[in-house]
């Protein structure tokens, strides 16, 4: 029988080969104490299964609260343990409850943090993956040969329709690849959802008609399901190719609900990230996250930036990339979109670090604040991309270029 394998990073004041008994148990068929009817034959079947303990080092203070350590030491060790696919065959939210519920509920661990996780190639034959995914939006946007350029609609909220739609016009007529709503924008009350749409696919539908260049527009469609649906269907029928969703907000269901239709492309924003994962011994490692993502279908999916304003590592953003790259069930990827605190300046060192040009390239205030308006902000974003593929350094792609010399000057220096 088929089985889901996921590895824990944990921290126990006990053996850890009994904190991960505790776990299986736990998550499986057991409970703190034997029930009747649990008998051998069903825990062979639907008992999870601890595969392996690899102990790391032992440590004096916990990580977060637990059981105390009578000797005042806590271990920290790697466990991988395992499922029979039949514990939850191939529902989403069970599986998660599974991974990620009770567990992080013990008191036997001082820490706990989901690492990876490995699912049956059987999956492939229950879920789609991305509906575009990488090829398919560079299709809808006609870009082939460097990362898709973007943006966020700045100030977030409080821009009515027209003057929103009106950002659009200069952006698509720079040659910007892809727009979105910042995610605290929904339907307000001088931007109802509808007239946002219908304001701005006139400006990208009239640029279409003109260039033959179509500008993705992510709407954030965030909300109940129903009210999703019907977004959606907005787009679709206002000639849209992209809509936004709050995935940690909207949940796995409604995300999956979602990438069902298959008629856009969706662009997952996973703000409230950092609770999942900013303690080092507590939440889910992007590894297995956005592994439960992919197979809910979506086609694009944050992964921060190099050099970002948060507080994420270099190296974790490009382990992140790497990952949304690497072939899942049979081939499929997920395009990653680098954002926070981005502008030409780390497109050199993105480069360096990932060798790819399969990405959305997000820069907010780096394309609107620049000096020369955002048109002139657009065009130093290509200039900077075009730079790090041609190996040349900040220094030197200034003096080459104006627009992307005018950038260095006005955000080189934070």
């Amino acid at each position: 029988m088929e089985r889901i394998f996921a590895t824990y990073y944990i921290e126990t004041p006990f053996a850890p080969e009994k904190a991960a008994m505790v776990l299986a148990g736990e998550q499986s068929s057991g409970t703190f104490v034997a029930v009747p009817g649990e008998t051998e034959e069903l825990k062979a079947r639907f008992a999870a299964r601890v595969e392996k303990v690899t102990f790391l080092e032992t440590v004096n203070t916990p990580a977060i609260p637990g059981a105390e350590s009578p000797t005042g030491q806590y271990h920290r060790a790697l466990v991988e343990v395992s499922w029979s696919i039949e514990n939850f065959g191939y529902n989403l939210p069970v599986m998660i409850s599974t991974l990620q519920g009770n567990l992080y509920e013990i008191r036997q661990f001082t820490g706990l943090k989901l690492l990876s996780l490995e699912v049956p190639d059987s999956f492939a034959n229950h879920f789609e993956g991305p509906a575009f995914g990488i090829e398919g939006c560079r299709k809808l946007t006609q870009v082939y040969d460097r990362p898709l350029i973007g943006t966020i609609i700045k100030p977030s909220v409080g821009l009515s329709p027209e003057d929103t739609a009106a950002t659009v016009k200069v952006l698509a007529e720079a040659g910007i690849d892809f727009v979105k709503d910042d995610e605290l924008m929904g339907s307000t009350a001088n931007s109802p959802f509808e007239k946002r749409v219908d304001a701005i696919m006139d400006v990208i539908n009239r640029h279409a008609d003109k260039t033959g260049k179509k500008v993705m527009y992510a709407f954030n469609i965030s909300g109940d399901i129903d009210d999703m649906l019907r977004r959606y269907e907005k787009i679709v029928t206002s000639g849209g190719t992209c809509a936004m969703v709050s995935i940690n907000s909207v949940g796995i269901s409604g995300t999956k609900k979602i990438c069902d239709q298959r008629a856009l492309a969706i662009h997952a924003h996973r703000n409230g990230w950092g609770m999942m994962t900013r303690h080092p011994l507590l939440g889910i490692e992007f590894t297995a996250y956005q592994k439960l993502w992919r197979l809910a279908g979506v086609d694009q999916l944050h992964v921060n930036g190099i050099q970002n304003k948060f507080w994420e590592s270099d190296d974790s953003v490009v382990t992140s990339i790497e990952q949304c790259l690497k072939p899942m069930l049979g081939g499929y990827k997920v395009l990653p979109v680098v954002s926070s605190g981005q502008w030409g300046g780390q497109a050199p060192e993105t480069y360096r670090r990932t060798q790819t040009l399969d990405l959305l390239y997000m820069a907010g205030g780096g394309i609107m604040a620049h000096p020369m308006g955002a048109s002139a902000g657009v065009t130093a974003l290509q200039q900077a991309w075009k730079a790090a593929v041609d190996g040349l350094s900040v220094e030197d792609a200034a003096k080459i270029y104006p627009e992307f010399a005018k950038s260095v000057e006005k955000f080189g220096k934070s």
